[in-house]
């Protein structure tokens, strides 16, 4: 297995004793595998797996399609940027965390409204953003 310091293209010896970057890399690659089952939880509904009597893709809110297919994409693009630790993985991410908790938030009629979702994303990027800025802390200048 690769080392996690190695994803961030971190130089410095200094960079390399610090115990909170590798923390962010496995927090990422943590969100990344949430993100690949988000992506394949929402495919799965495209396709029709799991499909309830009369819940099919086909019959479903023109929003509901919409939401479901930009979210499939935008989780499983996200889910490989995360795992690279790319910086693109982070703001692809961020942009599907605050995509859904908005339409969970401000759009009850596409996914049902359910605040356990919107906690449980608004929870995962303060997660991010407090590893994110203790890791920066940790970096020589």
């Amino acid at each position: 297995m690769s080392d996690p310091m190695s994803a961030l293209g971190t130089v410095g010896e200094g960079a390399r004793n610090g115990r909170w970057t590798p923390r962010l890399v496995w927090y990422l690659r943590a969100m990344a595998g949430l993100s690949f089952i988000k992506g394949l939880y929402h495919w799965s509904a495209v396709i029709g797996i799991g499909d309830a009597a009369g819940l099919a893709f086909e019959t479903s809110s023109l929003a509901w399609k919409t939401a479901t297919i930009f979210f499939a994409v935008i989780d499983l693009v996200a889910a490989v940027g995360l795992w690279l630790a790319a910086a693109w993985g982070g703001v692809v991410w961020l942009t599907a965390a605050v995509s859904m908790a908005a339409v969970e938030l401000f759009f009850p009629q596409v996914f049902g409204g359910h605040l356990l979702i919107l906690c449980g994303e608004v929870a995962m990027v303060m997660g991010y953003v407090v590893l994110a800025i203790i890791a920066a802390r940790e970096r020589p200048p």
